[in-house]
């Protein structure tokens, strides 16, 4: 059966195709500003589940990676969401303060523009969502398939040891009753050669009795 395990971290973005798709998005040299001093360090929880996968951390942790390894200079969707999520998701204030500062970083920011590149990192978290289907899809029908030619071999093995089984119970149970048949069917023949073994004793101590007595009488008359 195979057993190979996925390698999730080459599932992700191809760093040529990413590295293009970064180029066409960039639609002018932003001023160099350290955004991680912009923005709370603190998190959202953004994944809540009950889920008792035990793959489920660490697929998504690969997701995020690969999600924050899009990120372009400037300030995109990216930082909008980070930026969102580090104040409430569920709270106004929070879009229209990160857009606030987004403007104050890059004075042309849009609406369409954040919504332009959230569509893009959809795509390509999408292309790897579809990477990662494939493999498990293909390694899941090879180990089903897998499972299912030995199922079937062990299957027809059973079938073919409780055949002979069968047959053998059948042999069994003949040579018992030929073993109960032994005893009557040569009881006869058994008693006859007793019979004929008592008869040779016999005859021989019939004849020397007779020749003795002449030998007697020999001795004694002559």
């Amino acid at each position: 059966m195979a057993n190979d395990s996925f390698n999730w971290k080459k599932l992700f973005i191809n760093e040529e195709e990413s590295s293009n798709e970064k180029s066409e998005f960039v639609r002018e040299k932003q001023t160099s500003v350290n955004l991680s001093n912009q923005f709370p360090i603190h998190n959202e929880e953004i994944y809540n589940s009950n889920s008792s996968n035990p793959f489920l951390s660490e697929v998504f942790d690969v997701y995020e990676k690969g999600f924050n390894s899009l990120n372009i200079e400037g300030f995109d969707f990216f930082e909008m969401y980070k930026s969102v999520l580090a104040v409430g998701s569920s709270n106004a204030q929070s879009y229209q303060m990160a857009f606030a500062m987004g403007k104050s970083i890059n004075s042309e920011l849009t609406k369409e523009f954040l919504l332009e590149k959230a569509n893009f990192y959809i795509a390509e978290i999408e292309k790897v969502y579809e990477k990662y289907n494939v493999v498990g899809l293909a390694k899941k029908k090879e180990l089903d398939n897998s499972i299912t030619q030995e199922k079937n071999n062990l299957s027809k093995s059973v079938t073919e040891l409780e055949t002979k089984i069968v047959e053998l119970q059948k042999e069994l149970e003949l040579k018992k009753i030929e073993l109960q048949k032994m005893d009557p069917n040569n009881e006869k023949q058994l008693l006859e050669i007793q019979l004929k073994i008592e008869a040779n004793d016999l005859s021989r101590q019939k004849i020397l009795a007779s020749i003795n007595t002449v030998v007697t009488g020999i001795n004694q008359y002559l």
